[in-house]
């Protein structure tokens, strides 16, 4: 045999050995360091069940339980196992057609494999899962069922302070790197989502052996790699559901807000936005159809008000300029001025609700009779401070000042999604008036309207600052944890005490005397409680809206704020009424019995007479109104065919409604700037509208 031909038998036998060699090696890797077929072994030999854990409850200060679990089923699928099941008889229980079958099927493939379970319907309702449970063996093991906790709320209320839980989706997947499984269930808004990690608890998992058929057929290894599930752990709160469920029925067909604050620890006790809506609704199989339904409710149910509304405060910022005035030393307590129902001092007349003279010849009065001619003055005479250089400088200084009473600011409530406010600073009217401005531009902040917006969460805060004489806790609902230890740090920063500023006690006496003569002989005296000494203030804020493509003005929002009692502080209230006039006439009244009902677990019988005249009000806007029966008569028809009714699904006529938009989105409006350049208003941030505030009696 030739040198070459042997050269050539040897690459062959080489190449075919090299060849014989890789074969072996991939044989070897795929059956005994790839995970894939193992992993597809492992579930045609074993079932692997998800024990869902209960979520830990929610209670009151009291001990009643507010937020509860209960059970509903889901219908499972897993995808490999489809053989010879009657997809007919699935289709016609599950009120489904062949083509919805298919897309599901193919869903649960593309989300979760077709070797792990998915939901093929979630939160069966009762009839579907009777006859489910009956005829399970027909679409066995393809299909099973499978038990899950969900959330329930006995009182019915606190809908945007406890949140709701919903099933993840990709995109939170992928932001908690895949610590949670498609199906899972997660807190999605209020407390359920800011105490997640401690509600949730820990998944169990169970193991069964299957035979050649599929049938389960006992214990894997003896359950020696079964895990059980471990409940969440359980919230005390701060919150007084008696205080709530009152606070809620007062809001029921109204639009506003009413927050309850404990000023000595920063606990919420009530904290409700209207109109309300009852949280059972978004649980159970018709969560989607009543989400959506609520989504578009022209009133917003699904809007907390309390942290994300926000409003000129009116003349509920007076006890906070006169705080300033006094401690700038710009005044005294004795400084007063002559008002007979108009200032003057800029170019624009402003005017007042008194017009006797004498009820601003001094703090106390002006407090009492919230007279805007006083409080626009000792605005300017902070801000023109002759210790400043320029307004600049003494505007920034009352900035400050509101920035540290928790306005203009996020103050850090323990449930998500709070807004900030607003307190302008000096760029923005540098901005505006071309660096041309001075204290009549803005003067209308000193009565609580202009370039200033509150939250209802932010007034009450404030009302605890002065009620503390110059100190506050950030406030939250969570009082503490059950079995909490050193590792839960959690609720740490909610027991920082925050001084806020420097003024002396003398000072915060004075201006509670002048908010205690607001209840007993001012603007506030229909919030008189017998017994029980309290300082508050009335606000009214004006608003505006474009109606026809014509600016108009709306009713004014009705404000009211309070502590009490007034010498040991236990609650601070704030409550607004939108579009419902003067603070005294809606929000005053709502006051007086949520603090009644705390103080004295009861109401008195007028008490209760009021209660039932305010719930019974209707104050919603015409437009909104109509918009609202709309939606509620297509809500109605969708929700008879989802039940499979047919017999009322006409669709009555709603009135029509004409455009609105809010006061807020229109232009702002041009102050008084006596002998300056007029500003260049295309630079106006859109969401500010300059109001006036006319005080109540």
């Amino acid at each position: 045999m030739s040198v070459f031909n042997q050269s050539r038998q040897t690459v062959v036998r080489v190449i075919i050995l090299a060849v014989f060699v890789v074969l072996i090696a991939r044989l070897f890797v795929l059956q005994l360091l790839s995970p894939q077929f193992k992993l597809q072994a492992m579930d045609n030999a074993v079932d692997r069940k998800i024990i869902y854990p209960d979520r830990g409850l929610i209670f009151d200060r009291n001990g009643k339980s507010i937020l509860e679990n209960t059970v509903t089923h889901d219908l499972m699928i897993v995808p490999t196992q489809l053989k010879g099941i009657d997809t007919l008889g699935l289709c016609n229980i599950l009120d489904i057609d062949t083509t919805e079958f298919r897309k599901r099927l193919v869903t649960s493939i593309v989300k979760n494999g077709r070797y792990r379970p998915s939901v093929f319907e979630g939160a069966l309702s009762i009839e579907k899962f009777v006859k489910l449970q009956e005829n399970i063996y027909r679409f066995e093991p393809g299909f099973y069922l499978q038990d899950r906790p969900i959330r329930s709320y006995p009182f019915k209320v606190a809908e945007h302070v406890l949140g709701y839980i919903g099933e993840v989706d990709s995109n939170i997947l992928k932001r908690t790197n895949y610590f949670y499984q498609l199906g899972d269930y997660m807190g999605l808004t209020g407390l359920e989502r800011s105490y997640e990690n401690i509600l949730m608890g820990q998944r169990g998992v169970q193991y069964r052996i299957k035979d050649n058929k599929n049938r389960l057929v006992g214990s894997y290894e003896n359950g020696a790699y079964d895990t059980a599930a471990i409940a969440g752990r359980n919230l005390r709160t701060y919150m007084d559901i008696d205080v709530q469920v009152l606070a809620e029925k007062f809001l029921a067909n109204k639009l506003g807000a009413i927050v309850a604050i404990d000023p000595k620890t920063g606990g919420i006790i009530a904290m409700a936005s209207g109109p309300t809506y009852d949280p059972n609704l978004l649980t159970g199989s018709l969560r989607k159809l009543n989400f959506s339904y609520l989504l578009t409710d022209t009133a917003k149910p699904l809007y907390n008000r309390a942290i994300k509304g926000q409003y000129p405060p009116g003349s509920t910022i007076k006890p906070t300029q006169a705080l300033i005035a006094l401690d700038e030393g710009v005044i005294t307590p004795q400084y007063g001025i002559g008002c007979n129902g108009t200032y003057y001092g800029c170019r624009r007349p402003i005017n007042c609700t008194e017009k006797w003279s004498g009820h601003a010849t001094n703090l106390r009065m002006a407090i009492a009779h919230s007279c805007n001619s006083y409080f626009s003055q000792i605005y300017r005479l902070a801000v023109d401070n002759r210790k400043f250089k320029n307004v600049d400088e003494g505007y920034a200084k009352w900035k400050e000042y509101m920035n540290s009473f928790g306005l203009g600011v996020r103050l850090g409530v323990d449930i998500p999604s709070e807004d900030k406010g607003l307190i302008v600073d000096t760029s923005f009217y540098n901005k505006l008036y071309n660096s041309s401005w001075n204290s009549c531009t803005n003067v209308f902040l000193g009565i609580g309207q202009g370039e200033m917006q509150a939250t209802p969460l932010q007034m009450a805060n404030m009302m605890c600052i002065i009620a503390n004489k110059g100190y506050y806790y950030t406030p939250h609902f969570v009082e503490k944890i059950d079995g909490q230890g050193e590792a839960d740090t959690v609720l740490n920063r909610y027991k920082v005490k925050h001084s806020v500023t420097h003024i002396p006690d003398t000072i915060y006496n004075l201006v509670q005397l002048g908010m205690q003569d607001v209840i007993e002989a001012g603007t506030g005296r229909v919030a008189k409680i017998d017994g029980i000494t309290m300082a508050g203030k009335t606000g009214t804020a004006e608003n505006y809206g474009i109606i026809n493509g014509k600016r108009e003005k709306l009713q004014d929002h009705s404000w009211f704020v309070c502590f009490a009692p007034r010498d040991n502080p236990k609650i601070a209230v704030a409550i607004i009424v939108e579009n419902a006039g003067f603070g005294a006439t809606w929000a005053g009244p709502m006051a007086r019995m949520v603090i009644e009902k705390y103080l004295n677990d009861s109401l008195s019988a007028k008490s209760k007479l009021d209660s039932a005249r305010i719930a019974e009000k209707e104050i919603i806007l015409p437009i909104v109104k109509a918009k609202r029966m709309r939606l509620d008569s297509l809500r109605r028809v969708r929700l008879a065919r989802e039940m499979g009714d047919s017999s009322n699904t006409d669709l009555p006529e709603a009135p029509p409604a004409p455009k609105l938009k809010r006061a807020t989105e229109t232009p702002i409006k041009k102050d008084s700037v006596p002998a300056k350049p007029k500003p260049d208003t295309t630079k106006a941030i859109a969401l500010l509208t300059k109001h006036e505030d006319e005080e109540e009696s």
